[in-house]
């Protein structure tokens, strides 16, 4: 398969730049619509028994604490001109080569799909994640206003409120939703030392899952609207981790 020429991205300043250390205060916007509903709650432990969700306090304004910048427009990553030429397939194939090794996450998903994770994260926005690392999980809280998605850890948001700072940003271009059929990805991890690539990755493809999937959406629906009968045990279970 052929590859996208090198010189449709931007220069090799511009790529440095989107490597920059601080990438979350310049690359994720923090809008009002970001912030959670007071109906919304967390666990007060993801190590409790999971045979009991305990009772939740309400959300308040997450990653509030940031100062709100612009978005990270796809043209500072891409020419988008020249990529108007290129099948999607090609397209895909650049987007995907150009993010390995650099800090970043590239995927890609059919528009279609896009539209369903669209109008499921409408009615549901947030959700908790348990993440393998090494010999056990970590559980990530996640919060989706499309295009966006934000994550970070829950025991960093319990002891932060307001102030806990985004782990991983995610950004969705639907430039070419229509012409190719194609949404690109984007995810960008600001603290390194808590998630790798890999894990970003996986943590990415599982936050989709949970939307897409019918079975997974079920659970979600269960912790935005029915929190009484919300089982973590249940999501351990769904993505085969053991229930400790």
């Amino acid at each position: 398969m052929r590859r996208l020429p090198v010189r449709l991205l931007r220069s090799a300043a511009a790529a440095a730049a989107l490597r920059a250390p601080a990438i979350f205060h310049g690359g994720f916007p923090v809008t009002p619509a970001l912030h959670p509903a007071a109906s919304a709650s967390v666990p007060s432990s993801p190590s409790t028994d999971l045979s009991r969700w305990p009772q939740r306090r309400g959300y308040s304004q997450f990653a509030s604490g940031f100062t709100p910048l612009k978005p990270k427009p796809l043209g500072s990553i891409i020419d988008v001109e020249r990529a108007k030429g290129l099948s999607p397939e090609h397209l895909v194939a650049a987007w995907d080569d150009y993010h390995l090794g650099r800090g970043h996450i590239g995927a890609s998903m059919k528009t279609k799909l896009y539209h369903l994770l669209e109008q499921r994260s409408s009615a549901y926005r947030h959700f908790v994640i348990p993440l393998w690392k090494g010999s056990g999980y970590t559980t990530m809280f996640m919060q989706v206003q499309m295009p966006y998605m934000i994550f970070t850890g829950l025991e960093d948001y319990k002891a932060r409120g307001t102030q806990a700072s985004p782990y991983y940003t995610v950004t969705h271009y639907t430039e070419f939703a229509e012409t190719k059929d194609t949404v690109l990805i984007r995810g960008d991890v600001v603290f390194t030392s808590k998630l790798t690539d890999s894990e970003a990755k996986t943590l990415l493809e599982t936050a989709h899952s949970f939307y897409l999937n019918d079975v997974r959406y079920k659970l979600m629906e269960r912790f935005n609207k029915e929190t009484h009968e919300f089982e973590f045990r249940d999501v351990l279970q769904v993505l085969d981790m053991p229930t400790m």
